[in-house]
């Protein structure tokens, strides 16, 4: 039978009126016809025991690798069960959606997998990587459009397409069907444990509009209601935390894109509903960039595992989390569409964030062996200076030049910053979170 809830929401700031959204409850039966739905066309994916995390956390860690799905993203879930219901009319009429790039892939590939044509809207940020994958997995079914500096931009414009054509808009989150979708997520974590004789006490989700943390939160309401769900989303994009606290949602007034998969403004209206009525079994929280970086690049170097930033947010909670030994948890990898392009800034965020990579402005006086002052007087012995410009002088007295200093270990700094304070040099540490560092990275 289909619940119908009753949720109070302010729309879009902290000082609007509650109004009411009405929506319907999902259960386990309604994932379970997903499930039957999609199964023909999208197989289980692994989950594997993952012996780093489990002796780092004391805890039984599990990885539920949805970077291994076709499409590289969970997002083919959702996408294809929504899609897949729609009659003939709809079908011949095509389908629209918005995307950072993964649900995208989805509805492409269920577009050229049903004969649909479909029309697909990414904002500029959207990797390379990302769009050309679109286009391989929908064919000659979709045609690609890129527009808006984010994701709340794209799908404006692919919403406002859809009410011009007369086409089904395929939403990537905000959507009971999508959500269905997803939860089949969950339904395979619960079998593939089971049939290993294991139960689950906690799943950690990676969050960006909402649609796997509810899909997921929604089935463990029913099948397993005693396990916790951790919901992480990156520092800077942050949406379903001030959701919460606004008890509505709410646009956020920047994001940080570089979690492209989880940079979303405003959570959706359904997302925020479902999320609002299982609060008590949700433990919200977010994590740095740099700190996703870091363990993306341990994914990779340990497990051999290509994580995009997104699909690295589980995994990167777990060093936060008060797990109890013995303890089974499942980590979401979300994702694994990551451009090899971005290695390099992935590598200076992981630096940065683990406080070995440090940048400083020094005024060298427009005298002879300056420079070899800073690097015997100034410098530690493991010091590495990684980046030196020096800026066109504009007095006859001094020039500045931007240094980058890699540590051989966090704990260096101090004694590099006392160095600096006993030099004759003029030398000034640039702070992350400031507009001049914005310009480094």
């Amino acid at each position: 039978m289909t619940t119908r809830r009753d949720v109070s929401t302010q729309a879009g700031s902290e000082t609007s009126s509650v109004t009411p959204f009405v929506f319907e409850e999902i259960h386990a039966a309604d994932i379970a016809a997903s499930q039957a739905r999609i199964s023909s066309v999208i197989a289980p994916t692994p989950l594997q025991y993952c012996a780093r995390l489990s002796e780092a956390t004391g805890a039984e860690v599990y990885l539920k690798r949805e970077d291994l799905q076709d499409v590289r993203s969970y997002k083919i879930r959702g996408a294809f069960n929504a899609i897949s219901q729609l009659d003939e009319s709809s079908r011949a009429a095509g389908v629209v959606t918005a995307s950072a790039g993964n649900h995208a892939q989805g509805v492409a590939y269920a577009c050229r997998t049903l004969g649909i044509h479909g029309k697909i809207f990414v904002p500029t940020q959207t990797p390379k990587q990302k769009r050309d994958r679109i286009l391989v997995h929908g064919g000659n079914n979709v045609e690609l459009v890129v527009t808006g500096t984010n994701f709340d931009e794209a799908a404006a414009a692919a919403r406002a397409e859809a009410q011009a054509k007369g086409a089904t808009m395929i939403e990537p989150f905000d959507s009971r069907d999508t959500v269905i979708g997803q939860g089949t997520v969950a339904a395979e974590v619960l079998s593939q444990l089971t049939a290993n004789g294991k139960a689950l006490d906690t799943i950690v989700v990676p969050v960006g509009g909402g649609g796997l943390l509810c899909g997921v939160v929604s089935y463990l309401a029913d099948m397993a209601p005693h396990t916790g769900v951790i919901a992480v989303e990156p520092s800077g994009a942050a949406s379903m935390a001030a959701a919460l606290r606004n008890r509505g949602p709410i646009t956020l007034d920047t994001v940080d894109t570089f979690v492209d998969g989880a940079s979303v403004k405003r959570v959706g209206d359904i997302n925020y509903a479902i999320a609002e009525a299982n609060q008590s079994r949700i433990h919200i929280m977010d994590v740095s960039e740099g700190a996703v970086c870091t363990q993306i690049l341990d994914l990779y170097q340990s497990e051999g595992i290509i994580a995009e930033p997104a699909g690295a947010l589980s995994v990167t909670a777990l060093e936060y989390l008060n797990i109890k030994p013995g303890e089974v948890v499942v980590c979401i990898i979300s994702g694994g569409n990551n451009d090899v392009l971005r290695y390099n800034e992935i590598m200076e965020r992981s630096l940065v964030h683990r406080g070995l990579r440090h940048y400083f402005l020094v005024n060298f006086p427009q005298e002879p062996g300056q420079l070899r002052t800073f690097l015997t007087d100034v410098l530690g012995p493991h010091d590495d200076i990684t980046r030196f410009e020096y800026f066109k002088r504009n007095n006859r007295d001094t020039g500045a030049a931007l240094v980058g200093v890699e540590l051989n270990e966090a704990a260096g700094l101090q004694g590099l910053l006392d160095r600096m304070d006993a030099s004759p040099l003029k030398i000034q540490q640039l702070q992350p979170d400031t507009p001049e560092y914005s310009f480094l990275i």
